[in-house]
C-alpha cells in the first residue's frame, strides 16, 4: 500500500482532502483516482446532456419532426453502444491508456461540427462523432475506478457513475443558460469542457502506466476462480438484457422528450422544462451514489429488486397527475430507478471475472445502444399518438423487473 500511495502523486486536479484521502488509501480504496474518474465523468456526461438539451431548439432552427430527433439521438447511442464493447475486449487483452485523452479529443472535434453544423446531416455527422468519444471513455474510465476500487467495487462503480450522472444533471441547465439563449453557435462553449476532462484524463493515464499492472494482478489474484459457469452466464446476460431494455428505454423517455411531455401537457416555456429535467437528472445522480455501497452491504439483486418493483407505483401515477406532482414523482423516480446500474455492473463484471473492460463496454453499451434505439422507437410513436400517449405506454416498463427473479446468485460464491 505505501509504494502505491508514493508513486500516486495525483494533480491538484484530482486531489481531494488529505484526512479523507489518507484514510481511504489505508483501506485500499484509492479516493484521487476514482474521485478524477468520477470528475472525468462528469465532464463526458455534461458534454452528452446538452445535445438532447438542444432538441428542441434544433426541431425548431432545423424544422425537425420527432422522428428524425430520434434518428439523432440513436446515431449518437448506437455508435457509442457499438464500439464500446469491441474496444473493452480489445484493451483486455492490449492496454491503450492513452486512448481516454485521445477519445475526448473525438468529443472535441464533434463538439465543434456540432456548433457549425448548417444540415440535419451535419447533425447526424457531429452526433456520430460525439459518440465515438463516449464510445472510448466508458470502458476504459470505469476500469480504471475498479482498479482503485481496493475490493469495494459497487462503491467505487457507483462514485464513477455518479459523477456522469452529476454532468448529466447540470448538462441541461449549462445549456439553457448558455445555449438556449444564444442559440447554436453557443454549443462552441462546451469545448471548454472537453479541454479540461482531457487534461483529467491525461493524469489518469499517467497513474494508469505506473500503477495499473500491479493492481489488476492484485484483482486477478484476490478473485481467481469466482463467476458463473457458462449456462449461469447465459442466463445471466438475458435477464440482464430484459432489465437494461426496461431501464434505459423508460430513462429516455426522460431524458429526450420529458421537456416535450411538460411543453405540451402542461404548456411551459423550454427554459422551464429544462428545471423540471434538472431535477429529474439530479435525482437519478443521488440515486447511484446510493446503489453502489448498497449494493456493498446487502447484494446486487436485493439493490435490482428495490430498483424496479419500488419505482413501478409511481411510474403507473405519473401520466395522470397535475404538474407539482409530476415533479415530485420524476424525482421519485429517477431516485429508486437509477440505484440499479452500479448494481448491474458490478454483477456482471462478478459474473465474469478478469474482463473487466469487455463487460463495462457491453453494459455501457447496452446503455447508449437501448436508449438510442428506444429514443428512436418513442420519437415515432410520439409523431403516431402524441408525446402524452407515450408517457402512458412506458409506465408498464418498471415491472418488467420481475424477471430479476431469474438472475443467479453471485454473491454466494463471495462468501
Amino acid at each position: 500500500m505505501t509504494a502505491d500511495t508514493a508513486t500516486l502523486n495525483p494533480s491538484p486536479a484530482l486531489a481531494a482532502a488529505p484526512a479523507a484521502t489518507t484514510d481511504s488509501q489505508q483501506h485500499g480504496f484509492l479516493l484521487p483516482i476514482v474521485g478524477g474518474a468520477a470528475l472525468a465523468h462528469l465532464l463526458n456526461d455534461m458534454i452528452q446532456a446538452m445535445l438532447p438539451s438542444i432538441f428542441p431548439m434544433l426541431k425548431a432552427s432545423f424544422s425537425l419532426s420527432f422522428g428524425q430527433i430520434g434518428v439523432i439521438a440513436l446515431v449518437y447511442q448506437v455508435t457509442a453502444s457499438l464500439l464500446q464493447p469491441w474496444i473493452g475486449m480489445y484493451t483486455d487483452k492490449h492496454p491503450k491508456p492513452y486512448l481516454l485523452p485521445s477519445g475526448m479529443g473525438m468529443t472535441l472535434i464533434g463538439i465543434g461540427l456540432l456548433a457549425t453544423a448548417h444540415s440535419y446531416e451535419m447533425l447526424l455527422v457531429a452526433a456520430a462523432v460525439v459518440g465515438v468519444g463516449s464510445a472510448t471513455f466508458h470502458p476504459e474510465a470505469s476500469r480504471i475506478a475498479r482498479l482503485a476500487s481496493g475490493g469495494r467495487f459497487g462503491t467505487a462503480q457507483s462514485t464513477f457513475q455518479v459523477g456522469g450522472n452529476t454532468g448529466s444533471a447540470i448538462g441541461p441547465l449549462l445549456t439553457a443558460a448558455i445555449v438556449i439563449p444564444h442559440g447554436q453557435p453557443a454549443v462552441a462553449w462546451f469545448m471548454v469542457v472537453a479541454l479540461v476532462a482531457i487534461f483529467v484524463l491525461y493524469r489518469l493515464t499517467i497513474w494508469v502506466r505506473h500503477n495499473g499492472s500491479a493492481k489488476a494482478k492484485s484483482l486477478a489474484k484476490n478473485h481467481a476462480g469466482e463467476g458463473l459457469n457458462r449456462a449461469g452466464v447465459i442466463r445471466a446476460v438475458a435477464v440482464i438484457c430484459i432489465l437494461m431494455f426496461a431501464k434505459f428505454v423508460y430513462i429516455a423517455s426522460f431524458t429526450n422528450y420529458f421537456t416535450f411531455y411538460l411543453i405540451e401537457r402542461f404548456q411551459l416555456s423550454v427554459q422551464s422544462s429544462q428545471l423540471f429535467l434538472f431535477m429529474f437528472l439530479a435525482a437519478v445522480a443521488a440515486g447511484t451514489f446510493a446503489g453502489g455501497p448498497v449494493g456493498d452491504r446487502i447484494g446486487r439483486k436485493a439493490v435490482i429488486w428495490i430498483s424496479f418493483l419500488g419505482v413501478a407505483p409511481f411510474a403507473l401515477a405519473l401520466p395522470y397527475v397535475g404538474l407539482v406532482w409530476t415533479a415530485v414523482l420524476a424525482i421519485v423516480i429517477g431516485l429508486v430507478m437509477s440505484s440499479a446500474f452500479a448494481a448491474l455492473v458490478v454483477y456482471a463484471q462478478e459474473a465474469v471475472p478478469g474482463r473487466v473492460g469487455l463487460v463495462s463496454g457491453l453494459m455501457f453499451g447496452l446503455m447508449f445502444g437501448i436508449g438510442g434505439v428506444g429514443a428512436a422507437g418513442l420519437g415515432e410513436l410520439a409523431d403516431a399518438h402524441g408525446i402524452v400517449w407515450v408517457y402512458g405506454l412506458t409506465s408498464f416498463l418498471p415491472l418488467l423487473g420481475l424477471v430479476t427473479a431469474f438472475l443467479p446468485d453471485t454473491r454466494k460464491k463471495r462468501q
